[in-house]
């Protein structure tokens, strides 16, 4: 690796959400492999920020303390939080909330599920999170282990992520906006996640980042694993337009889980120079 690069990562999933690695784990790969910087960003959810403190201490690698959310615009919408305090109370009631409805929808999909000839219990897929809260991922892992799908992609594509699992599996989330504020009251900075995967075109994706902008987003991860280098070029024009911070982000879960995702993003400082990094 050239002098001129660092690797780092501001956007993974741990056990306490539907990543593989615990957070000792997570962290000890990335020391491993030398991530100079790395967030853990589980869903909805601060449960494994204390654990992965102490191991960042142990380990000797710096690391920042943040959270997915899940929020509902015309679609489903991804705010990182970054350097949030996980003691806050808001952020704290508020994720048991999530937690709550994540139960509700666990039950929703295996009633979804068993429609489609896959009879699996809410007690077996509670077995599959082994304590963890109840993720798309947990059923997409019992699926592989009981022979109805050859993967867990195949698992996404066949039945977690289509529009008729949508259509029927729902819970409440909140707006970018409200999830925003959470994070603003915690002490964090918002970025808005993957907004490559968006499905909006070019237009509507900068009109919905100039509101954010003006509801007080922080950052927009522009350098994404599945970003093309034009499209990591368009955000990162769109970040400089509305003084926008850029963050950096693999959205690793596993090898297991997306296997196509690796931990940690080799990139050059001089990126950041026009668009500084969110941290």
């Amino acid at each position: 690796m050239s002098n001129n690069m660092i690797i780092i990562d501001l956007h993974t999933h741990t056990t306490y959400s539907d990543g593989e690695l615990t957070p000792y784990e997570l962290l000890s790969e990335a020391k491993k492999i030398g991530i100079e910087l790395v967030a853990i960003t589980d869903h909805d959810n601060i449960g494994g920020i204390a654990e992965a403190r102490k191991a960042a201490e142990e380990i000797g690698i710096e690391f920042i303390p943040g959270i997915e959310i899940s929020t509902q615009e015309k679609e489903e919408v991804h705010i990182l939080g970054l350097g949030i305090d996980e003691t806050n109370e808001a952020l704290r009631r508020k994720c048991q909330e999530f937690a709550d409805s994540r139960e509700r929808r666990a039950e929703l999909i295996c009633g979804f599920l068993n429609r489609r000839n896959i009879p699996v219990t809410m007690e077996e897929i509670r077995e599959v999170a082994a304590g963890e809260v109840i993720g798309r991922p947990h059923f997409a892992l019992y699926m592989e282990r009981n022979g109805y799908v050859a993967n867990c992609p195949e698992a996404f594509a066949r039945y977690l992520n289509t529009p008729a699992f949508h259509a029927e599996v729902n819970r409440q989330k909140p707006s970018p906006e409200e999830a925003i504020a959470l994070i603003h009251g915690a002490g964090g900075k918002a970025v808005l996640a993957h907004p490559g995967l968006l499905k909006k075109n070019w237009y509507e994706v900068e009109m919905f980042i100039k509101t954010l902008k003006e509801a007080g987003l922080d950052g927009v991860e522009c350098i994404y694993q599945k970003h093309t280098p034009a499209t990591e070029k368009r955000f990162l024009e769109i970040a400089k337009k509305y003084d926008l911070a850029t963050s950096c982000g693999s959205d690793f879960h596993g090898v297991h889980v997306k296997p196509d995702v690796p931990l940690g993003m080799k990139v050059n400082p001089e990126r950041f120079l026009d668009v500084p990094l969110i941290v």
